[in-house]
This record gives C-alpha cells, sequence and structure tokens, in this order.
C-alpha cells in the first residue's frame, strides 16, 4: 500500500505499508519518516501529514498513526504544532565520510572474523539483529 503526500513547499513523503513484512504498521511509518530525515527529503520546518490524511490515505487506525507520531516527537525528531499540523524539528546528524569509511572497514573485518569462526552466512546477517538490546 503507497500513500504519496505533496505539500506546497514541495515536500514529499511516500508511505509505504507491507502488511505482510511482519513489521507493525506504527513502526514501518516510525522508520519511513527517519529515513526521510536521515537522507535529506525532510528537513526541519518541512511539514509531514497530518494523521487524519495519513489514515485516509492508507485506511489504518488513527491511533497507528498518532503512536508513530508520538516516538518520533519523543525521538526530538518531529514537534507538533497545535492548530499548524506537526513539522520537523531537526535534521538527522551526518556522519563524516571518514567515519564511515572507518566502521566499513571495522565492519568486514567482523565479518571475515566471523567466517574465520565458522558462522554461516545467514548467521552473520542475523548476528547483528539478536544484539538490538545493545543500542
Amino acid at each position: 500500500m503507497l500513500a504519496s503526500f505533496h505539500y506546497a513547499d514541495s515536500t514529499m513523503i511516500e508511505f509505504r505499508i507491507d502488511r505482510n513484512s511482519g513489521v507493525t504498521t506504527y513502526w514501518q511509518l516510525v522508520q519511513q519518516v527517519r529515513q526521510a530525515i536521515r537522507v535529506g527529503r525532510l528537513k526541519p520546518g518541512d511539514q509531514i501529514p497530518t494523521a487524519r490524511e495519513v489514515v485516509a490515505k492508507l485506511a489504518i487506525n488513527p491511533n497507528t498513526v498518532l503512536k508513530a507520531y508520538r516516538e518520533l516527537e519523543r525521538d526530538g525528531l518531529v514537534a507538533s504544532r497545535p492548530g499548524q499540523g506537526t513539522f520537523v524539528s531537526k535534521a538527522a546528524q551526518a556522519m563524516p565520510v571518514t567515519a564511515h569509511a572507518a566502521l566499513r572497514r571495522s565492519l568486514e573485518r567482523w565479518v571475515q572474523s566471523a567466517r574465520e569462526a565458522g558462522l554461516d552466512p545467514e548467521s552473520i546477517r542475523v548476528a547483528p539483529m539478536a544484539g538490538d538490546n545493545m543500542l
């Protein structure tokens, strides 16, 4: 299910809900807004769709959208303005290219160590997710 939202200042976000993914709808909305901010598609001051608009286009429960927006607000990514809507309040912090390269090299060393320890490719893919509670 896809819903595109365009505003006068040409801010745009497309919500894609995959009901078969096993990921809750609210979490899909949260992740998509975070990603749009991370890649610069949404910038501070940009308005995100109202809960009513999202509900109308995606045919989902209003509480689902409100829960997603509360999560984003709690994280400091958006701010609600009564009577106006919800707006992006801060940009994602960009990682310097040098830090990205260093992290990639570190990850490559970890993958090599995991292979040498006998982990199969599936176990290597799943290992980072098993440690999500470390974040």
